[in-house]
């Protein structure tokens, strides 16, 4: 035994003592050398269950080779848990009886080990390819999608490796023109640049990728996916694919029934309003013509402040309806945001209430910009309200505003050109909004609030005030962590006015012996209304129902100091060519647009060209007087 190169052992008499040859001290580890001469079960404790029924076989007279047998090995180096053969022999004393056994051992870990990898690697493979058979079986067979498996033959270059009769029918070929053939091969090249720059994408990606491409008439919608490569495929992408030109089109049709149902609502409300306003014009009137019938002139007064009152929240309501549609006429001004912000702050308090804290952080130095004040205090009051709803138990509202240098990357972000920029942006503490949301915000008549409690076109409004200024408007929000809305507006680069500077604040004075107000309107209240005025003035006036009929006048010999026109005009000429055809006639005439709208094509996205002047309706007596009397008194006579 001792010179045996294989590890052994003997195990003798009553205690069946442990004898063992140096290749066993390896097993033994720590417990060698306490091992040599105590009891076998004392030091093999562990596995003396294991062990007992075949060292009772042994005594027995049995020769016995166990082939696998997992034993305990504490302390030695290496794996704890060994695998071995035992080959046992009985050993008899000088009266032939058994008095011990022989066991030479054989260790099978690394084996035992290596035969397990191979049965996992075996079950694997035989799980892959079954998978791999269940996954073409569920793409190729009776699909009524599109599916194809495409091979990356070099870098960029696919070829098709299968496909279902559905993908045949799409792209109306047949299966020899498709098998074996690349991308660029099947397609044109446009399409097959297109369709392997989708394929490289989510062989990139290394997951799910899903495009859209145009297919003829039809819209392809497509998810890409490789093949895992261990599955001995190389380099392989499976692709879905399903036409969804009649799905977009029957969603075109439902945003076409949603809109329709959001004017509807809309038009009602305002009709709704409108008939109120109507009520309160027309009740007053018939008052004030029943006191001057009775001679009662001393209520006339009273009646006639109301009907003021009801026209001014007319024109209120007339003004959000045209700032939504992008359609208001801006009277833009050098601005001092930070000037503006601090007197709103007392009305802006007042309206949010007492349970809201309100916090201006004004930035030091900020530039001014070109933007009409009026507006930007109707966006800023809109904003303050929204924050206001979003924190039914109170919270802190924040106006904070900054220069903003914009460079390319920041422009793109933000949908603007690159330049210098200042920001008014409104921050609240409230509930916040889901990106799904955020992303619906700005659309006309979306609203999250209960039916009848609004119209959604708040943020439309100011969506649509900040790109007629030139600017954008843009939400940051997160569900539970607040709002802030920032309206990015253009640095104005020249002088700041004057505090306290008005603009058309001229004293009205009267016209010169023979000046001429041609009046274009094809509203006959409205020319009776401006020649009542100009009358006032002392200037003479000439009246046209459109442009074909002022334009012969201005053709004429007829003295035209001043030309006072509507922007939209029935018979094909509107305001703006009439002014245009005024000039090339008489290079020096005056222009002042009275219009309810400002058209892009007329005034330039809002914005009024050199030149013109404009005055919205509906407006004052005293506004039409001082704004005629500002224009004829400017310059020289």
């Amino acid at each position: 035994m001792l010179e045996l190169p294989q590890p052994a052992f003997l195990a003798w008499g009553d205690d069946k003592t442990l004898l063992y040859n140096d290749a066993y001290v390896a097993l033994l580890g720590a417990k060698h050398p306490r091992a040599l001469g105590s009891p076998y079960f004392d030091v093999w404790g562990e596995i003396a269950e294991v062990m007992r029924p075949m060292v009772s076989r042994v005594l027995a007279g049995e020769r016995l080779h166990v082939a696998d047998i997992a034993v305990n090995l504490t302390g030695r180096r290496g794996p704890e848990t060994g695998h071995f053969e035992f080959s046992f022999s009985p050993l008899r004393d000088e009266r032939w009886q058994i008095a011990g056994f022989l066991c030479i051992c054989r260790e099978t870990t690394v084996d035992v080990q290596a035969k397990a990898r191979e049965d996992r690697e075996n079950q694997r493979l035989a799980q892959e390819v079954t998978a791999r058979d269940n996954l073409i079986r569920m793409f190729f067979q009776h699909s009524c999608e599109c599916h194809a498996v495409l091979e990356e033959v070099s870098d960029g270059i696919f070829r098709y490796q299968e496909i279902n009769p559905a993908t045949l029918k799409l792209y109306g070929r047949s299966r020899d023109q498709i098998i074996g053939r690349t991308v660029d091969e099947v397609f044109d090249a446009q399409t097959a640049r297109t369709l392997n720059d989708h394929l490289s994408n989510a062989m990139r990606r290394g997951g799910p990728y899903h495009y859209e491409r145009a297919h003829g008439d039809s819209i392809v919608e497509a998810l890409a996916a490789p093949i895992a490569p261990q599955l001995g495929l190389g380099r392989r992408l499976v692709v879905s694919a399903r036409d969804v030109s009649e799905r977009r089109r029957l969603e075109e049709h439902l945003r076409q029934a949603q809109k329709m149902d959001a004017i509807g609502n809309l038009t009602g409300g305002i009709a709704h309003d409108f008939n109120n306003l109507l009520t309160g014009i027309t009740g007053t009137l018939e008052l004030v013509q029943s006191r001057v019938a009775q001679g009662r002139y001393t209520e006339l007064d009273r009646f006639i402040a109301s009907g003021q009152g009801a026209v001014r929240r007319a024109a209120a309501l007339t003004h959000r309806l045209l700032a939504f549609a992008r359609r208001q006429t801006l009277d833009a001004k050098p601005t001092e945001v930070n000037r503006l912000v601090a007197d709103m702050i007392d009305l802006i308090q007042r309206t949010v209430g007492p349970e809201i804290k309100l916090e201006v952080v004004g930035a030091v130095g900020l530039w001014l910009t070109l933007v009409d004040a009026n507006q930007l205090e109707n966006a800023l009051l809109n904003l303050c309200i929204n924050a206001r709803d979003a924190m039914p138990c109170g919270g802190t509202i924040t106006i904070e505003t900054a220069n903003r240098w914009m460079d390319d990357r920041m422009a793109r972000e933000r949908d603007l050109p690159r330049g210098q920029y200042i920001s008014v942006c409104v921050s609240d503490t409230g509930c916040g909004m889901a990106p799904d949301v955020v992303a619906k915000a700005f659309e006309p008549f979306f609203t999250t609030k209960p039916i009848g409690q609004g119209t959604g076109l708040g943020l439309s409004m100011i969506y649509g005030f900040a790109q007629q200024s030139g600017g954008q408007a843009r939400i940051y929000s997160e569900a539970g962590q607040g709002t802030m809305v920032c309206l990015y507006l253009p640095r104005f680069a020249g002088v700041e006015p004057r505090v306290g500077e008005e603009v058309g604040s001229a004293p009205v004075a009267a016209a010169i012996d023979g000046e001429t107000v041609l009046v274009v309107d094809d509203e006959a209240t409205v020319r009776m209304l401006v020649t009542e005025v100009l009358s006032d003035l002392d200037y003479r006036s000439l009246e046209a129902v459109d442009g074909v009929t002022a334009l012969k006048l201005l053709q004429s010999k007829q003295r035209v100091d001043l030309l006072i026109t509507d922007v939209g005009l029935p018979n094909g000429i509107n305001g703006r060519q009439l002014a245009d055809a005024a000039r090339l006639l008489r290079p020096d005439m005056k222009v002042l647009f009275i219009t309810g709208y400002a058209e892009n094509a007329v005034f330039s996205h809002g914005h009024l060209p050199g030149g013109f002047e404009v005055l919205s309706k509906p407006f004052t007596m005293d506004d039409l007087a001082s704004r005629v009397t500002e224009i004829m008194t400017s310059g020289s006579r």
